[in-house]
């Protein structure tokens, strides 16, 4: 990961926009399991755009970015929920 303005080492950090259905479901996920994360919102933040791809080379969303510095794109609730498992962070 080239921005430290993505993640840090505790913290999930999700690029997204409200008019898209996955983030919105990915943010709901998040949410419901009470894990604490930053929400980059690309339409107020549209340079923000360009670390979602720099991180991804995809401009897909939404990206979540672990502490591990790993990511994932358009993931299902299963990828996320595994992610998290996997993380000790449910």
């Amino acid at each position: 990961m080239t921005s430290s303005a993505a993640s840090s080492a505790s913290t999930i950090t999700m690029f997204g926009a409200d008019w898209c259905r996955d983030c919105v479901r990915t943010k709901t996920q998040l949410d419901g399991l009470g894990i604490h994360y930053t929400y980059i919102d690309l339409v107020t933040d549209p340079a923000a755009a360009d670390v979602a791809r720099e991180i991804t080379g995809r401009t897909n969303i939404p990206v979540v970015v672990y502490p591990d510095a790993s990511h994932q794109v358009e993931p299902s609730n299963a990828d996320v929920e595994a992610k998290l498992r996997e993380l000790s962070l449910i």
